[in-house]
């Protein structure tokens, strides 16, 4: 804002010096030069760029303002910013991942794997928070090298069953007693029993990645908070035990940081040391803090359900949970395709019944339950839909997905299971969009 005061308090009036003012005062004596008239404040608005922005379209519904709309990659279509209004079902975040866990399990084409992995972090990418959880999705995808670390340094020293002609390295082997036969220490390590073992370790990896990019993505209270009445204490118990691997990686996280700042090494056993029991110390408060809240919520109670309700339960939960657990494993399992999805949807009615009749024991409310919109749908639908038709491919070309090893021969990337892995990518463009998220795209444009 400007402000400018024409003339200077010396100049005299331009016209009406002999009269009185308009704001008071005596008028001047005859010989006396008259008072300056005072400053005239002339402020100037400050300028605007562009016409004001355009108010949304149609009135808010229920006094709740539209969310902010933001614009895809492509244009055209948007997605909304993520609020508390607007943000997607816990549950969908995790079908979608085991979605793509099933896709994983059927195959051991490190091509195909690969491209698991990069749709798994491309929506994690896009779609996480600022949250602590979210920051795991990095500590799960180093958990999956070590794993494939493990599985080669394993087939390398115990052997493998798989027989090669093309010999790498002849390790000294260790003569065992008759009770361990079948087991050797040392011998042949072939080339044909690494790349093997390579292809097990990497499955094993994307399948662990695939549930990080759920822990990462989906947030554990509205985990809890969708869980059903029957399942909330032990809902409780598996959400603290889920974010404090997170919370951990955090800890340690900002004390090397801390360190690094401070003109520290942030590496070695001291420092691991030093770092170690700060960590600690957080995660027993965090546990007390808990806790009290817990108590304070009342957690344990239970309203009065006469027993033989109470075994009706039982019977029914554990029995449906036996089928889902014996229906998935036939879906994983290349064995089981068959009665692996009749065995899982009978287990989820039978569990589903029991955990409807355990919910009268629970006495709790919920505040603001998050709701199954068309975008968890999406979400949803996308990871059943890789999962479908990886499932179907196995079927009818399990050759492009398991390629051979005796004899040696060099993977190809199928066009079909290929096309169909790209579905899970639907969740980066209709999943409401993160605060953080749009920050960073919003950067990147003002800085190119």
């Amino acid at each position: 804002m400007n402000v400018t005061t024409p003339g200077t308090p010396g100049d005299a009036p331009r016209g009406g010096g002999g009269r009185a003012r308009a704001g008071g005062g005596a008028a001047p004596r005859a010989g006396e030069r008259p008072a300056p008239p005072p400053p005239r404040l002339y402020v100037t608005p400050p300028a605007t760029r562009g016409p004001p922005p355009a108010p949304p379209r149609g009135p808010p519904r229920f006094g709740v303002p539209r969310p902010r709309q933001v614009r895809l990659p492509g244009g055209g279509w948007r997605a909304p910013e993520a609020n508390r209004s607007n943000a997607l079902h816990a549950g969908a975040w995790w079908l979608w991942a085991l979605g793509l866990a099933t896709a994983a399990s059927r195959t051991t084409n490190p091509l195909l794997l690969g491209l698991l992995v990069g749709v798994a972090g491309y929506v994690v990418a896009a779609r996480r928070t600022d949250a602590p959880w979210a920051r795991s999705y990095g500590a799960f995808v180093k958990l999956g090298l070590f794993v494939i670390a493990i599985r080669l340094v394993f087939s390398a020293l115990l052997g493998s069953p798989i027989p090669g002609a093309h010999v790498l390295v002849t390790l000294p082997e260790v003569p065992l007693p008759d009770w361990a036969r079948g087991f050797r220490l040392g011998g042949r390590v072939t080339l044909e029993q690494l790349v093997f073992s390579f292809y097990e370790g990497a499955k094993m990896a994307t399948l662990l990645i695939c549930v990080g990019a759920a822990n990462a993505l989906a947030s554990p209270a509205r985990l809890l908070k969708s869980l059903p009445a029957a399942l909330y204490e032990a809902g409780v118990a598996v959400v603290v035990a889920m974010t404090f691997a997170p919370n951990m990686v955090a800890d340690v996280v900002r004390l090397r940081t801390a360190r690094r700042l401070r003109g520290r090494s942030a590496g070695g056993a001291k420092a691991l040391l030093q770092i170690g029991l700060p960590v600690l110390e957080g995660a027993l408060e965090r546990s007390v803090a808990v806790a009290a809240s817990m108590d304070a919520r009342g957690y344990g109670r239970r309203a009065a359900v006469p027993r033989a309700v109470q075994h009706t339960t039982t019977v029914l939960t554990l029995g449906g949970l036996l089928g889902v657990c014996a229906g998935s494993y036939g879906l994983l399992a290349a064995e089981g395709a068959g009665y692996g999805l009749p065995v899982l949807l009978g287990g989820i009615i039978v569990a589903t019944a029991g955990l409807r009749l355990g919910g009268r024991r629970q006495v709790r409310t919920r505040y603001r339950p998050d709701r199954w919109g068309v975008r968890a749908w999406l979400v949803a639908g996308s990871g059943t839909a890789v999962a479908a038709l990886m499932i179907w491919a196995g079927a009818y070309a399990p050759e492009a997905l398991r390629p051979g090893v005796v004899p040696l021969t060099a993977p190809t990337l199928p066009l079909l299971p290929a096309t169909g892995l790209l579905i899970g990518l639907l969740p980066a463009f209709v999943a409401p969009v993160p605060p953080s998220a749009r920050k960073k795209s919003t950067h990147k444009k003002g800085t190119s």
